[in-house]
């Protein structure tokens, strides 16, 4: 008996060693891989942090995630080894290889688009990640040098070293029992990186992988993380509605209201008997960040920044969407974001109000204009749901048209800016409809990869530029890291400076409206905060303008179609009824700073963590307050906190029943201002 017990003692103890070395071991290339991001990451972007810095922040970071997982995975390892030594071995061995494979796999995408993968990669179709992964040349040679060699020493590792380990069991048991401490009183640590002078570095040395499976857990399991939006805490007094808004039956159509009808446009505008022509150009990737004058990465669209000068011009606009999936139902038809996006409903689409089908029942002759596939983020079904009469993509261009020169893997987007507004002035050359027009336009030059037919030209450009701003050379050198961003930015700046240009010379020019907005600022270039993927410009430009005007206040993509509308409707008497669902409530004209709207804001399609509110924005547990610049100071205000979690949680409460009800607006409304 004593005999057995030794042995079984000795199996326990052995087991508790090997997985001691296999853990160390794993530990060691956890530190590497941070060795291999923070020096990526100062090699190709631009840091303000010493690499020591960054690097022990990364460690700790490390740490954290390691003592957390280390005592699971030990009481899994240890019955397991115990009956099946040879089989557990090699399971953990080959899990830490696959975790391994995909944590350097998570690093560069992060160094390569600066944004941190989780949830919102199962928010796209495995046709539409082909077409995403194989548009960029993420991979360099170095790259998968580095893969193939860590993983290689790697594999040596554990194979090698735990049969010539000789670590103590005693040592080996401290590996666990730190664990247990550590969940019991460390697991709610949270590193203070409030020092990191950017949103960039605060995400270069987190853990991606933490981030991925926690927020891929979340995704999967959302009732673990759901608030109770009907608590006792959170029912309040509504008497007001949901940001002021008069609702008339929340029960079976949450957004449905009486309409906001403020015309805060037409003391701007010279109006004509015929309804103007209404082109909107969304430009891929514009941030507010590097357009026009007080950019704080300094101004690359000099051609933009002298229209905003002539226009009406709101430098603190914000997108909706963090990503492009947002932008047509947010600017068109105001519209809440349902579970994945509006357009992901697909099938389930409700009808609804919109720019589109609105001024469609009114004559209106309705375009929209894209380089790429149109079907991708499901836009062409969202347009047809709405009535458009033209949909023209990338298979609806001339032959004589030149694609946007393929990255390494084959891959292009589509047609580059020019070639998209040069097929948009064809196609107006052959209109014979005297109706008005509103035409939309979606570009794709500013997207990753980044490439331009006139890459010489544009480079020697981008060098002028920064001549311009007066640069001195170790700033040359950072921005030098993002040349293919710049040089893009400055191209679609050209590209419009083109379009407008040639637009003077028809004769409808004199009754056109213009109107010019980013989709959402580039993340390839680092961002200095959380609101900076979302800050983006609007211009409205037209000869019909009275005088122009800059506009200091908070808008967003939510608001333009209420606004247009309500001009429309009191200078040219288009129909449209007096209730609506659209989120946005117009677009505010108060010259000085400030914000009278409700914005939510979704990052990517699975994720909804932000939210604005006066001069504050709610990012997930964080509250930040805005300043004049939409710069953004974090700020530990509990009431403000809690009033922003609240007003958050009413649009999540009427959000939710929308996507059960998939209702937004009653039939006898459309029916009566809609064509079928």
């Amino acid at each position: 008996m004593r005999s057995e017990k030794s042995k079984l003692l000795r199996r326990l103890k052995n087991s508790s060693c090997l997985f001691a070395s296999l853990s160390l071991i794993y530990l060691g290339f956890l530190f590497l891989s941070d060795l291999v991001e923070i020096g990526l990451g100062m090699l190709n972007h631009s840091v303000n942090q010493s690499f020591i810095s960054l690097l022990g922040w990364s460690f700790l970071e490390d740490l954290k995630f390691y003592l957390f997982w280390l005592l699971p995975a030990y009481l899994i390892f240890l019955p397991f080894h115990f009956l099946l030594p040879r089989v557990a071995k090699g399971f953990f061995i080959t899990a830490f290889i696959i975790f391994f494979v995909i944590q350097f796999l998570l690093i560069f995408y992060f160094n390569t688009t600066l944004l941190m993968l989780g949830s919102d990669l199962f928010g796209y179709s495995i046709q539409e990640i082909i077409q995403t992964v194989g548009a960029s040349d993420s991979l360099s040679l170095a790259q998968v040098l580095i893969f193939i060699i860590v993983i290689s020493a790697m594999i040596y590792s554990l194979l090698v070293i735990p049969k010539k380990s000789n670590l103590n069991w005693q040592y080996s048991i401290m590996l666990p029992v730190l664990s247990l401490l550590f969940l019991i009183f460390g697991s709610g640590f949270s590193a203070d990186t409030s020092n990191l002078s950017s949103e960039f570095e605060n995400n270069l040395v987190r853990n991606k992988s933490a981030h991925f499976y926690g927020d891929a857990y979340a995704y999967f399991n959302p009732e673990v993380y759901e608030i109770d939006i009907y608590a006792e805490s959170y029912l309040r007094d509504l008497s007001n509605g949901y940001a002021g808004l008069e609702y008339i039956d929340e029960t079976n159509y949450p957004f449905f209201h009486k309409q906001v009808d403020q015309d805060v446009l037409s003391p701007f505008f010279e109006t004509k008997e015929k309804a103007p022509n209404i082109v909107i150009i969304l430009v891929e990737g514009l941030g507010r960040a590097f357009t026009n004058k007080g950019a704080y990465l300094g101004n690359f669209t000099p051609f933009l920044d002298s229209l905003s000068n002539q226009s009406l011009y709101w430098p603190n606009f914000l997108s909706n969407g963090g990503r492009t999936f947002a932008v047509l139902p947010s600017l068109l038809g105001s519209l809440p974001f349902a579970e994945n996006g509006f357009m992901e409903m697909e099938g389930d689409m409700p009808t609804q109000l919109s720019l589109l089908n609105l001024l469609k029942n009114n004559g209106y002759e309705t375009s929209f204009y894209y380089g790429g596939n149109s079907e991708f983020d499901q836009m062409g079904g969202y347009l047809r749901k709405n009535n458009i009469d033209h949909i023209i993509d990338e298979d609806d261009f001339p032959e004589s048209y030149q694609k946007i020169p393929a990255a390494l893997s084959g891959f292009t987007w589509g047609y580059a800016d020019k070639e998209l507004y040069g097929n948009f002035l064809r196609n107006k050359e052959l209109e014979t409809s005297d109706s008005p027009k509103l035409d939309v336009l979606l570009t794709i030059s500013t997207h990753d990869p980044f490439l331009t037919d006139e890459p010489e030209k544009y480079d020697r450009l981008f060098e002028e530029r920064m001549e311009q701003l007066e640069f001195h050379e170790e700033k040359k050198r950072d921005y030098r890291k993002y040349q293919k961003q710049y040089t893009s930015i400055l191209y679609a700046d050209d590209a419009l400076q083109d379009l407008i240009s040639s637009y003077k010379e028809r004769t409808d020019f004199e009754n056109t409206v213009f109107i010019i907005t980013g989709d959402h600022r580039i993340p390839e270039i680092p961002m200095a905060s959380k609101i900076d993927r979302y800050h983006v410009p609007l211009i409205i430009y037209s000869p019909l303008l009275k005088r122009s005007a800059e506009f200091r206040s908070i808008s967003s993509h939510f608001d333009i179609a209420p606004s247009l509308i309500s001009f429309l409707k009191n200078n040219y008497q288009i129909k449209a009824p007096e209730v609506n669902a659209f989120l946005g409530q117009g677009l505010d004209t108060i010259r000085r700073f400030q914000n009278e709207h409700y914005i939510p804001l979704k990052q990517t399609k699975t994720e909804l963590r932000d939210f604005v509110m006066g001069e504050y924005h709610l990012n997930g547990d964080d509250l930040y307050k805005l300043g004049p610049n939409m710069e953004e100071e974090l700020v530990t205000d509990m009431s403000e906190k809690e009033e922003l979690q609240y007003a958050f949680e009413q649009f999540k409460r009427k959000n939710a029943e929308f996507i059960k009800a998939k209702k937004i607006i009653p039939d006898s409304i459309t029916s009566k201002y809609l064509s079928q």
